[in-house]
Order: C-alpha cells, then sequence, then structure tokens
C-alpha cells in the first residue's frame, strides 16, 4: 500500500506504538479525547488539540487530508497510525475511526510532551 498523498514526514519505527499505548492511557477517560474526523477538526481549529492521530487506511484519503494542513497552520503535532481499526481499538471504541486528538494529557503529560517534541521536529512544525 502506498502512502497518502497528505503523508509528508517520515515516521520512526516505534513511534506509532509509543503514541498508540499513551492514546490508550489517555483514553480511558473518553473526555480527554476527541474521535472522528469532525470532532478532531474543530479541536485542531480551536486550538484544544494537544496531539492529533490520522490513519493511513482512510479511503477516501480527502477525508482526512486537510488536517495536516490546520495542524501545521496551528503549529499542533500529527502523526499516522496505519489502520483505522488500530486508531478505534486505541480510542477504546468498538469501531474504526479516522482520526482523533488528545485535548486533556491526563496524568501522561510528560509522555505527550515528549512524543508531541519528536513529532514537530519530524514534521517540521
Amino acid at each position: 500500500m502506498s502512502k497518502p498523498f497528505y503523508v509528508n514526514y517520515e515516521q520512526p519505527e516505534g513511534l506509532e506504538n509509543d503514541a498508540l499505548t499513551v492514546l490508550e492511557t489517555v483514553s480511558a477517560d473518553p473526555s480527554n479525547i476527541r474521535k472522528g474526523t469532525n470532532e478532531t477538526t474543530k479541536s485542531v481549529e480551536r486550538g484544544d488539540a494537544k496531539l492529533v492521530f490520522l490513519a493511513l487506511d482512510v479511503d477516501p484519503p480527502e477525508i482526512v487530508a486537510h488536517i495536516p494542513l490546520l495542524c501545521k497552520d496551528k503549529k499542533i503535532p500529527y502523526m499516522f497510525v496505519t489502520t483505522k481499526e488500530i486508531l478505534g481499538n486505541a480510542c477504546n471504541l468498538g469501531v474504526k475511526t479516522a482520526s482523533c486528538s488528545i485535548v486533556n494529557e491526563g496524568e501522561v503529560k510528560a509522555k505527550i510532551d515528549n512524543l508531541a517534541a519528536r513529532i514537530k521536529e519530524l514534521a517540521g512544525i
């Protein structure tokens, strides 16, 4: 599977697993995250998002293609997850999701700050 056109940086191996572990911890309280493209877009536009996750297998890719542009504009770190199913599971949903964002860091703020710094460096934000 080729990468979608909105993927604009190389993500090192292991970063996805580290980030998904943090997302699973944060999403234990559903009020800490925003799920789905509409809610994710709103959280980015409002500046509430601390870290944004995008699935790579979204079809058509235009559904989430605007989010990296918004994130760069707002200087919010964003990363890519292999599938919608993995992302949905990490959000503790019973369904797939194309995108989500962390809005409240909870007790893993230091880990999120570390991830955000690594991603900002990779993405040139």
